[in-house]
């Protein structure tokens, strides 16, 4: 039986978490923990280690390098600095994790990995454009977390607002992942029922769209503020993205990925429904969006192209 294998870079608040998600899910057989903190991922590995020791499955946990990427199937990137998210400003975190990635993207590709690499590290569309870039992975092979959080807590606020569980609705958050990002309402609907039909016989789904969209953009800071990281909800969304892939499961959902033409952009990665299987994004899914929305979306590519512009500073 083949073992499932997965790496772990930067072993922070997401990463540790994004470990823990891993080992005691039984997602993978073997993680690879790779920190320049010795002492830290040293730590970490000691604390996963007893916490799969009662679980009725095994994980092997080591601390490795860049080298011992090699022959994973799936890496996990997660670095950041978590401080610098109380200056509100994405260009002052950009010059910090852009400066990292580029630091060891190479290392990564000497050690002769060629599977699937999932970024969490913000800002997210910007950072995995870079490793995709500098990796030279098949397309598609390199893809980011990007709006697969802000989708989770879109659907927990609709669950709240009609009753609906939120397995049952189907709604996305779209384009970049920060404050530009939006909601395609025309696109919600409960297991095939459309939203806007709901709404003209049921009030529970006549709601304020913008306030929700809000909700949904502004969670992040909401548990920023109170304990100075995030860290549950992201390294979830990741280890279901890994499970995905591990397991080939053929699942829609949100991550950041390369546009060539969809939607009309190019150049870019950004927040799109995507089909994720044994080939990371398989599949970009175009939405039928109203022109309203592709207008937001372009807005929304426009303000990632502008980030970028910054890349040429660092």
């Amino acid at each position: 039986m083949k073992t499932r294998k997965v790496g772990v870079i930067g072993l922070g608040h997401v990463g540790a978490h994004v470990a823990y998600s891993l080992a005691v899910q039984g997602i993978a057989d073997e993680l690879v923990l790779v920190d320049q903190k010795a002492q830290k991922v040293e730590s970490e590995r000691q604390d996963l280690a007893d916490s799969v020791a009662y679980l009725p499955h095994r994980v092997k946990i080591s601390v490795g390098d860049f080298a011992d990427l090699a022959d994973c199937d799936v890496v996990v990137n997660s670095v950041g600095k978590i401080e610098l998210l109380e200056t509100h400003d994405r260009l002052s975190e950009m010059d910090f994790t852009i400066a990292a990635v580029r630091s060891y993207a190479e290392k990564i590709k000497a050690s002769g990995f060629n599977g699937i690499l999932i970024n969490i590290t913000n800002p997210c569309d910007i950072v995995t454009r870079e490793l995709a870039l500098m990796l030279g992975l098949p397309k598609g092979h390199v893809f980011g977390t990007g709006t697969g959080l802000d989708t989770s807590r879109l659907l927990s606020a609709l669950n709240r607002q009609t009753g609906v569980d939120h397995k049952s609705i189907t709604a996305y958050m779209m384009g970049e992942h920060g404050a530009l990002q939006f909601a395609p309402w025309s696109c919600v609907s409960f297991r095939g029922m459309p939203l806007d039909e709901w709404a003209k016989t049921d009030e529970k789904f006549r709601f304020d769209r913008d306030a929700l969209q809000k909700e949904s953009i502004g969670g992040g800071w909401v548990t920023y503020t109170g304990k100075q990281c995030t860290e549950y909800g992201i390294a979830t969304t990741a280890a279901r993205m890994v499970h995905i892939v591990l397991h080939d499961e053929k699942v829609i959902m949100p991550a950041s990925m390369e546009l060539c033409g969809e939607y009309g952009e190019s150049g870019l990665f950004a927040g799109v429904p995507c089909l994720i299987g044994k080939d990371g994004v398989e599949k970009v899914i175009e939405l039928p969006l109203t022109a309203e929305e592709r207008q937001k979306f372009h807005d929304c590519c426009e303000g990632i192209r502008k980030n970028m512009e910054h890349l040429k500073d660092i």
